[in-house]
């Protein structure tokens, strides 16, 4: 029978005396490593709910529903870690470069999908002529002070940043009530402002 090698038992040895190598988790939590990405969480304050971090994610692993039924409006943003394959794009790619970033966390082992789902809600903005959805509340106050003074330009970032918004009344307009000049000074989606204006210059 052959010798075991010195090393490996003077291994041996030192494991006796000292304990394994081995750290002892799950029964006691190890720190990730630096720069570790672990599970994504989303930040309330700066999260706009604009939607760039589904747009970036291949694994398809955030989606973005639009509840527009619901009184308000909300945009759900959700993101399902049993997916996720932790690239860290949806935190490079941010808009605000802080509304989601990748934690430390790695321990997300569970026994129900359903408890690997976290999700965000933003109240959402819709025109006031068509009903479409622009975009989130949140995500316009954030483009009014992105360009300052330049929301000026725009009537609809300009009521945003004023908080003057008003209700959907009713859907789309109708013969009975058609396209005036006062509908410049409302929250509208692309389609129905360049509607607007073409009959301001137009007529």
């Amino acid at each position: 029978m052959r010798k075991p090698k010195l090393r490996e038992l003077k291994e041996a040895i030192r494991a006796v005396v000292l304990g394994p190598y081995t750290t002892r988790f799950p029964a006691e939590p190890s720190p990730a490593a630096e720069a570790y990405r672990g599970e994504g969480q989303f930040d309330e304050k700066e999260c706009v709910g604009c939607g760039a971090c589904v747009e970036v994610c291949p694994a398809d692993a955030i989606e973005m529903v639009d509840h527009v039924r619901r009184y308000p409006p909300v945009r759900s943003i959700v993101r399902h870690h049993d997916e996720c394959i932790f690239c860290g794009q949806c935190e490079v790619q941010c808009t605000t470069e802080k509304g989601v970033h990748l934690t430390s966390e790695y321990e997300l082992s569970c026994l129900d999908r359903k408890q690997c789902v976290v999700s965000i809600d933003k109240e959402l903005m819709l025109c006031e002529m068509c009903g479409e959805v622009i975009t989130t509340k949140d995500h316009l106050r954030w483009i009014a002070r992105k360009v300052g003074a330049k929301r000026y330009a725009n009537p609809t970032l300009l009521l945003t940043s004023e908080a003057e918004f008003s209700v959907v009344d009713g859907g789309a307009k109708t013969s009975e009530n058609p396209t005036g000049r006062s509908d410049i000074m409302r929250v509208l989606c692309p389609s129905c402002r360049r509607e607007v204006v073409i009959e301001e210059i137009w007529g």
